[in-house]
């Protein structure tokens, strides 16, 4: 009996040991300093973008989308018609030139009313397109035609004017296959003229025509089937008293010209010596003759222009 009463006494010695010991553990853990808050966010490693960053490239892909959406809407406007975009002008930085001998009213008339036995597909030159090419130049910078008037002022100063003539019409390339109609054009010293400016402007490193040169003026231009014309002849002439730089203009019509340049042949003419009795001055006109003919063409004759 005694022996239970000491265990019985006994638990309630341990159940106070256990809450003093809870006690002072608290009492330990309320002396300790707090410890520091973790971060909410963690800190951003090397190579890793935010969100606020990562919506940068959005914001700017919107904004482009956005700015290229009123680009549109406007060009649809100036287009005229909903849903049409107007096309963007585009400014050419080269352009076709050529050196030249302009032709009088008193010569393209007759040329004109030659030009009216032509039948068919045939596109004729008009009076104020004709000329006689010096120097043909396919692809020249605009911003060095400057050195091409220079270098006509340079080569015409020292010419007299000269004494042109007309002789036969001709085809090119030939007459079984033609595609361009001309009258042969001469004058004396008209190919030396030809070959400074060709020399001139190949040494100033702007490309040329490669084919020979050989004095002309076009009439007509084949476009389809259509008859051929005898050779005619024609006894015209002028004195030329320059040259000219000319640009072409490519339009679905045709070619347009625009003079740029004009350069006066300043040395004095020659004087000419009268003409014999019974024959023909050397500027007299007569209207072609249909039943005469005309020198053959060179086979190694140029493409008119």
């Amino acid at each position: 009996m005694k022996i239970r009463k000491t265990q019985a006494r006994a638990k309630p010695e341990k159940t106070r040991a256990s809450d003093l010991d809870v006690a002072l553990r608290l009492r330990r853990e309320d002396a300790l300093p707090a410890a520091p808050a973790q971060a909410t966010q963690a800190p951003v490693q090397p190579g890793q973008q935010t969100q606020a960053s990562a919506d940068v490239p959005r914001q700017a892909q919107e904004q482009k989308a956005s700015a290229e959406f009123r680009r549109r809407q406007e060009h649809q406007s100036a287009g005229g018609r909903r849903g049409r975009v107007a096309p963007e002008q585009h400014t050419p930085t080269t352009g076709r030139f050529f050196y030249a001998l302009n032709v009088p009213a008193s010569v393209t008339g007759p040329l004109s009313e030659a030009q009216r036995k032509l039948k068919g597909n045939w596109r004729i030159t008009t009076r104020e397109q004709m000329h006689v090419t010096l120097c043909y130049l396919p692809s020249v910078p605009l911003a060095r035609v400057a050195e091409l008037k220079a270098l006509g002022t340079r080569l015409t100063q020292t010419l007299g004017p000269l004494d042109v003539r007309l002789r036969g019409t001709g085809y090119f390339p030939n007459e079984g296959s033609p595609r361009v109609w001309f009258v042969k054009v001469e004058a004396e010293g008209l190919d030396e003229l030809a070959a400074a400016l060709r020399a001139g402007v190949q040494a100033l490193g702007i490309e040329t025509e490669e084919l020979s040169f050989k004095a002309h003026i076009t009439l007509a231009r084949k476009k389809g089937p259509a008859p051929r014309l005898p050779p005619l002849l024609f006894d015209l002439g002028w004195t030329a008293g320059g040259a000219t730089l000319q640009r072409s203009h490519l339009q679905k019509t045709g070619p347009v010209y625009e003079q740029v340049g004009t350069f006066r042949f300043q040395a004095p003419a020659q004087s000419q010596p009268a003409a014999p009795p019974g024959e023909d001055s050397p500027h007299s006109t007569h209207h072609p003759d249909a039943n005469s003919p005309s020198p053959a063409p060179s086979p190694e004759a140029q493409e008119p222009s």
